[in-house]
């Protein structure tokens, strides 16, 4: 495999992040580049924490599986079943499966097709308020349905932030902590976590906005801690075994597993985009899947990947709103010039 192409975008560009590929478990190209820390000089390494923003909907995910696995949950249960909380004028026949697969119909409180400006973006109540998901109730958007549950597809955070709700109602404790029990324990997951964004552990990079000439870090543009439709930190590593834990059924059942990764949702006119439960699915010209999650904050951008029938995986962490990307899409092409050759 020839890697010159992304050796140049990620060693001679403005890229600041970590990317690792890995062929049967073994890894196979990794780099670290640009700073954790500009202003002290610190450098991103292999072991650095980095924002995942929105993969982290897969954790998510994962934690109602192992509700479902457990019997507390189904993906049939209806919301309104088992919560408490007062909720907008939402449809009553939202289930645990529509939320997951971005098939309810609810409005998002931070909808990224009206979003003009995600670097700075801003909700009604103070970023440093946001702690958990039910400080997300206020800011829900008081409009109608986008369409009836189970009758299209948008992406919608405000749907994975009542998945937090449930997870918090259902076990009674704090959402990240039954992450913690749930998956970060289970994968093996020791350096990840969400972490408070003005307390940021050793080896956790800082998050970059570009602003002109110059640039500042991200600690007002994002809540103060994740919620359950992002912001774990965490590290190639851990994401490697979080994709080893799931496909290998040490964190849900594998008929769960199977549910999970089979494309259920039509994800946009793209006939090959899929959406599963809490991961992106993406069908190869050949007919063979490739499963990934992905996630854009400001100053944060990332994606890891996964084919299976290739045993093959990789990820790109960036502490920079758009590093991730041109770095996926290298590897991307890399891997299907590979294809391509003759054997």
């Amino acid at each position: 495999m020839h890697w010159n192409s992304l050796d140049e975008l990620v060693e001679e560009g403005a890229f600041s992040g970590v990317v690792r590929v890995r062929r049967h478990g073994q890894t196979i190209y990794e780099r670290a580049t640009g700073f954790a820390d500009r202003a002290n000089s610190i450098a991103n390494t292999a072991e650095t924490r980095f924002g995942i923003a929105s993969g982290t909907k897969l954790l998510t995910a994962l934690t109602v599986g192992r509700l479902i696995d457990a019997g507390r949950l189904a993906l049939t249960t209806q919301v309104r079943d088992c919560i408490s909380v007062e909720l907008p004028d939402y449809a009553a026949a939202i289930t645990i499966q529509h939320l997951l697969t971005h098939t309810s119909g609810i409005p998002d409180y931070y909808d990224e097709e009206l979003i003009e400006d995600f670097d700075n973006f801003t909700v009604d109540i103070p970023w440093y308020e946001l702690r958990g998901p039910k400080d997300y109730l206020p800011v829900f958007p008081q409009r109608e349905m986008k369409f009836a549950p189970g009758e299209g597809f948008s992406y919608c955070n405000s749907g994975y932030i009542l998945l937090g709700v449930v997870v918090e109602e259902v076990t009674g404790k704090r959402f990240q902590d039954v992450v913690a029990e749930e998956i970060l324990g289970p994968a093996r997951m020791d350096r990840s976590g969400f972490f408070a964004m003005n307390q940021l552990p050793e080896g956790t990079a800082l998050g970059y906005i570009e602003d002109g000439e110059s640039w500042r870090t991200n600690i007002y543009n994002l809540p103060i801690v994740g919620a359950s439709d992002g912001g774990l930190f965490s590290t190639l590593a851990d994401i490697a075994a979080l994709w080893d834990g799931f496909w290998n059924g040490e964190i849900v059942s594998e008929e769960l597993v199977r549910t999970f990764s089979a494309p259920f949702s039509n994800a946009s006119g793209d006939s090959g985009l899929h959406y599963g439960h809490g991961m992106w699915i993406r069908r190869r010209a050949d007919g063979t899947l490739q499963h990934y999650i992905m996630g854009a904050d400001a100053g944060i951008s990332c994606k890891s990947a996964v084919d299976c029938q290739r045993q093959l995986d990789y990820a790109v962490l960036a502490n920079t709103s758009e590093g991730a990307w041109p770095i996926a899409r290298a590897i991307d092409d890399v891997l299907e010039k590979e294809d391509a050759a003759p054997s």
